[in-house]
């Protein structure tokens, strides 16, 4: 039997982590805010408009292109505009929270997999700044 094999004690676990996560009252909180705003035509266009205004200034700045002052004003009056909407601000916050958690699960398992054990403290300590591949100079 493999590990991947529907059956497996790994996949049973992964689904029963994936329950506990989807059945979180946090998480429905999340999920909530996100709905909302999807829901709010009004809220979708401004996040999508100063979405794209930020890549078209970030693709200018990457070209060597100097930005002018009117354009950053432009763009950080629009920004600030999103984030006193409070659906849209909502949604950054919880959009913000599930991808923290995605990479949060994302690094236990793959030290786990490194390690071959469950990580420590001390291992996360170590793999965010301090370790062989986590930023010292050996040559990972």
């Amino acid at each position: 039997m493999t590990m991947l094999a529907d059956d497996s004690a790994v996949m049973t676990k992964a689904r029963e982590l994936c329950a506990a996560i989807a059945d979180d009252e946090r998480f429905l909180e999340l999920q909530k805010q996100v709905e909302t705003f999807l829901d709010d035509d009004a809220a979708k266009l401004m996040y999508q408009s100063v979405h794209e205004r930020g890549s078209q200034l970030q693709q200018k700045q990457q070209s060597g292109v100097e930005l002018g002052e009117a354009e950053i004003r432009e763009f950080e009056g629009a920004r600030e505009e999103l984030l006193a909407n409070p659906v849209a601000k909502s949604f950054l916050d919880a959009q913000g929270e599930l991808e923290t958690l995605q990479r949060s699960i994302g690094k236990y398992v793959g030290l786990t997999l490194e390690l071959g054990r469950v990580p420590t403290a001390d291992d996360f300590a170590e793999a965010e700044g301090g370790g062989c591949c986590g930023g010292g100079g050996c040559g990972c």
